[in-house]
């Protein structure tokens, strides 16, 4: 049940056809667990609060420093030195007081994240590492709990979709089976911030249409954008068989 609050909060949803009122209390029902607060995770919080899903469980580890501010939108100068999870969490509540948010400050191993899995029915990578990448997705494999990841650096970005719940999704270890760690990374490759902020706002977009049930057009894919050009390449994953995480031979 939508509250006369929340009907005027979120009026121009209700205007949506394909969302309106069943598919905003869809959203309220929604329960997302968000791994990473940075340059990814800013807008993609940002904007599945003010979409108001009801719950929002933020985790990350790391305290903002003033080379996160040219792309990590929520925060401000004078959060420097701020835990991210703390300050996203403020942030988070002061845009939307209809909606519940948990923060997690640690860095999560595999029984934690587990856990977490039983409580959400969504999760958005938006870590900056290959180990982490790694982890969540099987954790994801084994509780069956879709997965929507992002990636950029320079002016390119990665955005993928991977329905744990179908019992022929392919997965992220499918696509990328070699687990060392990537030396690449904002750090020391550099980034350009709307082009992170645009692969954090399309997570957000396609947790939305995955919670009020619209068809996604990116599930099994790698959809790869270009920032300089503004163009999207679209390749289709294949489960394989013998992947270690998902396979059959597992």
């Amino acid at each position: 049940m939508l509250t006369d609050a929340e009907m005027l909060r979120y009026s121009r949803h209700l205007l949506l056809e394909d969302v309106g009122e069943l598919g905003q209390k869809d959203l309220k029902k929604g329960k997302v667990l968000i791994i990473g607060m940075g340059g990814l995770g800013s807008p993609a919080a940002l904007y599945l609060a003010a979409a108001g899903v009801g719950s929002l469980v933020i985790a990350d580890f790391d305290c903002l420093e003033v080379s996160n501010l040219q792309r990590q939108i929520a925060y401000a100068t004078g959060d420097i030195g701020g835990d991210k999870v703390a300050l996203m969490k403020h942030r988070l509540e002061a845009l939307n007081p209809e909606i519940r948010v948990r923060s997690i400050n640690r860095e999560m191993d595999r029984e934690q994240l587990l856990m977490e899995l039983m409580m959400v029915n969504l999760v958005l990578d938006c870590t900056d590492n290959m180990a982490s990448r790694q982890m969540i997705n099987a954790a994801c494999v084994e509780a069956k709990v879709p997965l929507i990841v992002g990636a950029a650096i320079r002016f390119e970005g990665q955005l993928m979709f991977f329905d744990h719940s179908q019992p022929d999704a392919a997965c992220y270890h499918c696509l990328f089976p070699d687990s060392e760690e990537q030396t690449l990374n904002c750090s020391n490759s550099g980034v350009l911030g709307p082009v992170v902020g645009t692969i954090g706002t399309m997570q957000a977009l396609e947790a939305i249409k995955h919670i009020t049930g619209l068809p996604s057009g990116i599930k099994n894919k790698l959809k790869l954008f270009d920032g300089k050009t503004l163009e999207w390449q679209t390749f289709a994953i294949n489960k394989d068989a013998n992947c270690s995480v998902c396979g059959n031979k597992k």
